[in-house]
């Protein structure tokens, strides 16, 4: 079984195929959200440290960090936040940006093994990432496109992520530091989108033999109840093979699905992850017999 190992200082996250699936925390992104970006940008990172938290409390495994806001120095913010974010939690994190002197600015801080994301199929990208990834021991995320944009054949999506895989060993980077984002779509734009996703899953863990990822709040852009959307998504990808999403742990239906589908995967042993966030706790009748039955018990034994 392939797994991909990424850390920080003093923890260790397994990605793979006989692992729990693996929630990346996708909150702390500017992307849409002024006030945050706003905040980045003048240096108040209060918003950053609660949304680390907040995830982290909710069940988030890793933390993606974002710092993509437009003409602001985008190297040194994600570097602060990064280093912030470690001093705050030891979970690992993906250091995510466009921008290759954010990447390196990010790495050059980062303590531990780093998720980078992304790289894509384009020759340049690939060319100026992989090296990159390589000089700092980093795990990477594929992104399924290239120089022609997102095809909607899942087949040409798969040669590309293939052709990623193939270029990372050439870089000298195994294909268990190669994380593959298929791509979703949204599917009240396109109704096969989550065919196509589940489809080309399949192939990656079957041929392949890598882990995959995705955005996974995507699929349900546009339309209402999204949360209950991405939880049926989460669950479907999960049983077909999807090993780790880039998404909000704070929504309580996400968290069911994926703990739900981990117990019907087998990687839940016994249930006991399942019961022990589940269980009803106990009522003051049943914690009152419980005091009397070890009440009577500790008489005995005297």
């Amino acid at each position: 079984m392939t797994t991909t190992l990424v850390s920080s200082a003093k923890r260790e996250v397994r990605i793979g195929f006989d692992q729990p699936f693996c929630i990346i925390g996708e909150r702390i992104n500017p992307t849409g959200r002024k006030r945050l970006a706003e905040e980045m940008r003048s240096g108040d990172y209060s918003r950053v440290e609660a949304d680390a938290l907040a995830q982290i409390e909710a069940g988030a495994h890793m933390l993606d960090i974002n710092a993509g806001i437009p003409l602001a120095d985008e190297p040194r913010i994600l570097a602060e936040c990064i280093q912030l974010v470690q001093a705050l939690t030891d979970v690992p994190l993906s250091i995510d940006s466009s921008i290759v002197a954010a990447l390196e600015s990010g790495l050059s801080v980062y303590q531990g093994k780093a998720l980078v994301n992304s790289v894509t199929g384009e020759e340049e990208r690939l060319e100026l990432v992989l090296p990159l990834v390589k000089r700092y021991g980093a795990a990477v995320v594929a992104i399924s496109n290239d120089e022609t944009g997102i095809s909607e054949d899942p087949d040409v999506r798969f040669s590309v992520a293939k052709k990623i895989v193939e270029r990372a060993e050439d870089h000298g980077i195994s294909r268990a530091d190669v994380v593959v984002d298929p791509l979703v779509m949204p599917i009240g734009a396109i109704n096969s989108a989550g065919c196509q996703v589940m489809e080309i899953v399949r192939r990656l863990r079957e041929e392949l033999k890598v882990n995959t990822t995705c955005g996974a709040s995507n699929v349900s852009f546009g339309l209402p109840n999204r949360h209950g959307l991405n939880a049926a998504f989460l669950s479907m990808a999960i049983g077909a093979g999807m090993t780790s999403a880039i998404t909000s742990p704070l929504h309580a239906e996400t968290i069911q699905a994926v703990m739900g589908a981990d117990v019907m995967m087998g990687h839940d042993p016994h249930c006991k992850r399942w019961m022990s966030r589940y269980r009803d706790p106990p009522t003051e009748g049943a914690l009152t017999r419980e005091r009397g039955r070890g009440g009577r018990a500790r008489r005995r034994s005297v």
